[in-house]
């Protein structure tokens, strides 16, 4: 049986950047002995793992977009709960019940079993951090025969959606016998993760025993390339299959055919750091808002393949435009030449122009501006550490599970996991606990909005636009997915002619 697939200026490449990337990608590799015809999926990705593909970090996001480490369950293209390595559940008062499916078995043999849940689920559950999908949640795994109970704190009505996040997939019992969680081999996946070769490649075989059917490709072969007109030219030589996030700079250098371009729930902020340092000063977070002009961005960077942003959350979620009503915020004040140092990371292409862009803006307001821009890996610890007076970054807003009032108490909530701005704020606390209190539906949409209104009151970010990932994918690429999520990209029905 097979389940549906899931739903989502820089120069031309010089010569001596060809020659650099020659050899990326294998014409074989040894894991083609795994699958029976058809060519193995190379594979060009962005981000270099930050935490050795631990499911428990932002890694968790690539093992799911290679279809290796699966969760109980999935969301559909409207956010709703569909089944995966479980089949049903239900709701008593604090606690769901989920039963496990039958007959599937890990990349090493071992069975699924409701302990096998459990082990999982508590360790993601009692990690430090724990993954953002749990900001906030109390949450207790318990088996019973083969289903398990997840008791929450308080009454969650976001459960199956939190457990479809990738963090939270689940791995055999060989992943935990570590220091760090390792995914190789552990996964129920269609692909079996063999190798990872530091944060340079991984490799991924087809499993024959996968419980949805056999998939398509023998294997994945998955190269990291952080430089965006290294990561594109690999699609113009023939380097690489499928290319995520292609730079706005290099999508007019590939042929049209090749290029997907899909609104996402994606927002490129400004974060600003409450805490300390200049912007303490909510007049002067408004001083910094209002020199903004995010439209020059999105023609100038973006080459108006981005939508100005309105508020935190952007087109991808038409509800929000809807309900959004007007913000009273602090009036501005006058920078007086004070220094402010604005970071961000090379990962995304756009970024360092973004701030480029921006330290001219801020500086006609005003401030003076200094920039650090670094690879993402060596930066984000500074800015959670709050070492940044203002930090650019293009943030996705329903990653972890299809609904935004996770990502908002991540980054606003006072003991949020993520919160770069260091807010600390009792009205957008209690309009996070509303919005996350909520039943799904019309009222949760309205309290949402309502939280992100208490967030832009405070100018703690200011949200300047909304991307559209734009995929590359060779021409003999077959049922590659376009997940505005970020969540699949690969599936058992992928292959290349």
């Amino acid at each position: 049986m097979r389940l549906p697939a899931r739903l989502l200026p820089l120069s031309a490449v010089t010569a001596a950047s060809a020659l650099l990337l020659t050899g990326c990608f294998s014409e074989s590799a040894p894991g083609d002995s795994a699958g029976g015809d058809g060519k193995r999926v190379r594979v060009a990705m962005m981000n270099p793992p930050r935490s050795g593909l631990s499911p428990l970090s932002d890694d968790a996001f690539k093992l799911s977009r290679w279809s290796t480490a699966e969760t109980l369950v999935t969301l559909d293209a409207d956010g709703d709960a569909e089944p995966a390595l479980a089949t049903k559940w239900q709701q008593n008062d604090r606690t769901w019940t989920f039963e496990i499916r039958d007959g599937v078995t890990f990349h090493d043999g071992t069975k699924l079993t409701a302990e096998s849940v459990v082990r999982s689920l508590t360790k993601a559950a009692t990690a430090s951090p724990k993954p953002r999908i749990l900001d906030g949640v109390d949450l207790t795994v318990k088996a019973d025969g083969d289903s398990i109970a997840v008791t929450t704190g308080t009454e969650d009505p976001l459960v199956p959606q939190r457990l479809s996040s990738p963090q939270l997939s689940i791995l055999a019992a060989k992943a935990y016998r570590g220091k760090t969680v390792s995914p190789v081999g552990a996964g129920t996946g269609p692909f079996e993760l063999t190798k990872v070769n530091g944060t340079s490649s991984a490799t991924l075989d087809r499993y024959d025993g996968y419980w949805g059917g056999t998939a398509k490709s023998p294997g994945i072969d998955v190269k990291f390339v952080p430089d965006g007109t290294a990561r594109a030219a690999t699609l113009r030589s023939g380097e690489a299959d499928v290319v995520e996030a292609v730079p706005v700079s290099q999508a007019a250098l590939l042929d049209k055919d090749l290029v997907t371009e899909v609104p996402m729930p994606r927002t490129n902020t400004l974060y600003l750091n409450t805490g300390s340092g200049p912007f303490k000063d909510a007049s002067l977070r408004a001083a910094a808002r209002e020199a903004i002009d995010a439209g020059s961005i999105v023609k100038g960077v973006y080459e108006g393949r981005t939508d100005v942003a309105k508020g935190l959350l952007g087109p991808a979620l038409p509800w929000a435009a809807e309900l959004r009503k007007p913000v009273q915020r602090a009036k501005s004040g006058d920078p007086h030449g004070k220094t402010i140092t604005i970071g961000t990371f090379t990962d995304r292409a756009e970024l360092p122009e973004v701030a480029q862009t921006l330290q001219q803006q801020l500086q006609q307001a005003g401030f003076e501006v200094k920039l650090d821009v670094r690879e993402y890996a060596n930066i984000e610890s500074d800015a959670l550490a709050g070492e940044f007076d203002a930090f650019i970054l293009s943030r996705a807003t329903v990653l972890d599970s299809g609904d935004p009032a996770a990502y908002l108490y991540s980054d606003f909530g006072s003991k949020g996991s993520f919160n770069i701005s260091q807010l600390s704020d009792k009205k957008v606390d209690a309009a996070l606990e509303k919005a996350a209190g909520t039943k799904t539906g019309d009222a949760r949409r309205r309290a949402v909005v309502e939280a992100e209104g208490a967030v832009l009151a405070t100018d703690a970010a200011i949200p300047m636009l909304h991307e559209r990932v734009i995929q590359g994918d060779a021409a003999g690429v077959v049922d590659v997915e376009h997940d505005p999520r970020e969540r699949a990209l690969i599936t058992a029905d992928t292959y290349v002619k």
